[in-house]
């Protein structure tokens, strides 16, 4: 059985950083492609970044490109989202999901992020 659980979340101020953790336990994490989604109330969810099964290629969505990094330790079968210069819009239930076969799969209960004007 495959889990998924974030870390990290909580309050923070307009301008500051967070940084997301996503540990996978279960099946192999090194071959999957990782992502992290957002969900914001009233709105649907909504892609941030992913990054393939090496690190060696990264996407992010245009809202968050050049603030936010994605990264992975596959030693440690974790999956990481660094926020930097986090806005008010960056309010939202952060996911991670594993990718297989172009589909996400497996989600993690979310963490929290709420960024204060």
């Amino acid at each position: 059985q495959v889990q998924l659980v974030e870390s990290g979340g909580g309050l923070v101020q307009a301008g500051g950083s967070l940084r997301l953790s996503c540990v996978v336990s279960g099946r192999t994490f090194t071959t999957y492609t990782m992502g992290w989604f957002r969900q914001a109330p009233g709105k649907e969810r909504e892609f941030v970044a992913n990054i393939n099964w090496s690190g060696g290629s990264t996407y992010y969505a245009d809202s968050v490109k050049g603030r936010f990094t994605i990264s992975r330790d596959n030693a440690k079968n974790t999956v990481y989202l660094q926020m930097n210069s986090l806005k008010p819009e960056d309010t939202a239930v952060y996911y991670c999901a594993r990718r297989e076969q172009g589909e996400y799969d497996y989600w993690g209960q979310g963490t929290q992020v709420t960024v204060s004007s």
